[in-house]
């Protein structure tokens, strides 16, 4: 920790410091000192330390230092148009709601709100801030998605915070992804009355034991209008997870980091890629919709925090842009934009993130080369770290390879996987899954290329489409009429390319026969049989008109 001193003048010290004081600024110092160690932990990858056959490096398990990323953070809003200001648009606020002096227009700088003034730095004390268009389509919901990426895998550190203005939302999620915006779970519910919102019951974070620190839950701390401006912020509490932990001031990080490696699904509960906020309904003003004015209901966001680390698995203690992107300056003979693989040539043993354990320091699980003595005589390209000599062959091979590869160096894809073209051969995603459709396919293989062997009719890289001339019903099968050759004849209608739909006096396939008999005047047995019918009916009504009539 660099400490800045500034002079004082003589009026501001005239008297040499006491005793006493010295003593004060010693403490203060020592406790600086032991918070700037616990704060830093594994920061540093490794160290040059001397032994008896001189200097070699010491590896050390490394994570970068926490950063605020909302400078390298990807906004996008939906649905489109849900920004206000086109076409421009009043508004007004809780606090006065009837005078609704305030202007949006997205074509005046000065009245614009759009996204990216959730991530701005405010500059002369002028508040920025995104702002959505009014709630003038009640009753339909007004919804808002605002997803936030970074093309990177990160860790939380501290609390999420998102900043409103004109009121927090009544209802609203906080989602995240691992995978890129591929998938999303929820991360955690906020709402003024959970029950009937969600069917959850409202919980603190102050509420979870370490047993269930990882539930995601639904909380009304942040939801309900409490009439003041001061109440602006949002938060997804992390220090107080941590705090479960490693205690109130987070003094205890040893503790915390040694659950990191023992509990399952604690890493990764602070672990992810993306972000979604999903505004569901906005602040009331503690009241019921006023549907004489809803131009004072909509969503304004000034400010959205993330602090948070790189995740590099404990193989880098920097991580710096590059092209744009986020990227760990990997140790450890690892690569990979977390780090997340070994280098070519280092891959005598499967990968393997560092452990925070043993504390301070912990494991690096440095990736080694080939015929070392830490490593193996056989590449498994990392999908094995165990090989068994075959005496009548004469060969060493690769044992239980993993990540769905097969054979002596774990070198080829599993049945029903090919390879991916994009990936290195040491990469756990080397191999696909052909995911062929079972109803279009012959089997669940696949060429090399993912192409699975179709069923007579089907096509496409998964056989999960149809030719030209079938059509599709678990399966595919020939047309049985359409709309050029195999046309429905008499007046019949193709459904669905499975069947004609055909006329009364029609019938066959494609409508081609008469239900007639050959040789019979199908008209009068028509008319005939409409005259007895009608004859019928009549003698029915003339009955009951009978009965009806008094006498």
């Amino acid at each position: 920790m660099r400490l800045t001193t500034f002079p004082l003048s003589s009026t501001e010290h005239p008297h040499p410091p006491q005793p006493a004081m010295l003593l004060q600024a010693v403490l203060l110092l020592l406790l600086l000192c032991c918070l700037a160690s616990t704060l830093a932990q594994y920061d540093s990858c490794k160290s040059l330390v001397s032994t008896d056959e001189g200097s070699v490096w010491e590896q050390y398990a490394c994570q970068p230092k926490t950063a605020s990323m909302k400078d390298h953070m990807r906004i996008k809003v939906d649905p489109p148009g849900i920004t206000c200001g086109n076409p421009p648009e009043r508004f007004c606020t809780l606090e006065n709601p009837y005078l609704c002096s305030d202007e949006c227009d997205a074509s005046n700088p000065d009245l614009a709100h759009p996204p990216q003034l959730m991530q701005d730095k405010e500059r002369n004390g002028l508040l920025t801030y995104w702002q959505t268009v009014t709630w003038r389509r009640h009753p339909e919901p007004l919804l808002a998605n605002i997803s936030m990426s970074w093309n990177k895998t990160l860790e939380l550190t501290d609390d999420i915070l998102f900043t409103f203005e004109y009121g927090r939302p009544t209802i609203m999620v906080l989602d995240k992804s691992m995978d890129h915006g591929r998938s999303w779970q929820p991360y955690q519910f906020y709402a003024d009355d959970c029950m009937d919102a969600f069917n959850m019951q409202p919980k603190r974070v102050r509420d979870l034991s370490p047993a269930n620190i990882t539930r995601v839950i639904c909380t009304e701390q942040y939801s309900r209008w409490v009439g003041s401006k001061s109440d602006k912020n949002v938060k997804f509490e992390v220090r107080a997870r941590f705090a479960v932990f490693a205690g109130p001031k987070l003094q205890n990080m040893d503790s915390l980091y040694t659950r990191m490696e023992s509990m399952k699904g604690l890493r990764d509960f602070f672990t992810f890629t993306n972000l979604r906020l999903r505004l569901l309904r906005p602040a009331l003003g503690g009241t019921y919709v006023q549907r004489d004015n809803l131009l004072k209901y909509f969503y304004a966001i000034s400010n959205i925090e993330v602090p948070s680390r790189c995740k590099c698995n404990l193989h880098a203690s920097q991580c710096l842009l590059q092209e744009g992107n986020l990227q760990c300056q990997c140790e450890h003979n690892t690569t990979g934009q977390d780090c997340q693989r070994c280098k070519k040539g280092f891959k005598a043993k499967s990968w393997k993130a560092g452990s925070y354990l043993p504390t301070p320091n912990g494991t690096p699980n440095t990736c080694t080369i080939a015929g070392s003595p830490s490593g193996s005589n056989c590449e498994c390209y990392g999908h094995s770290n165990r090989c068994s000599y075959i005496d009548y062959l004469n060969i060493v091979t690769c044992v239980s390879c993993k990540h769905n590869t097969r054979g002596q160096n774990c070198q080829h894809c599993r049945l029903g996987y090919f390879r991916n073209a994009s990936a290195e051969l040491d990469d756990e995603s080397v191999c696909i899954e052909c995911n062929c459709n079972q109803m279009g396919s012959v089997h669940d293989r696949c060429n090399g290329t993912g192409f699975c062997q179709c069923k007579d009719g089907a096509t496409g890289a998964k056989c999960d489409d149809c030719l030209f001339g079938y059509y599709w019903k678990q399966g595919c099968y020939l047309n049985v009429c359409d709309e050029e050759m195999l046309l429905c004849q008499n007046g019949g209608t193709c459904y669905q390319s499975q069947k004609c739909i055909c006329p009364p006096e029609f019938k066959g396939v494609l409508c081609q026969h008469s239900r007639c008999e050959a040789g019979k005047d199908c008209n009068a047995a028509s008319s005939l049989h409409l005259t007895t019918a009608t004859l019928l009916l009549c003698t029915l009504l003339a009955h009951l008109l009978a009965t009806l009539t008094p006498h």
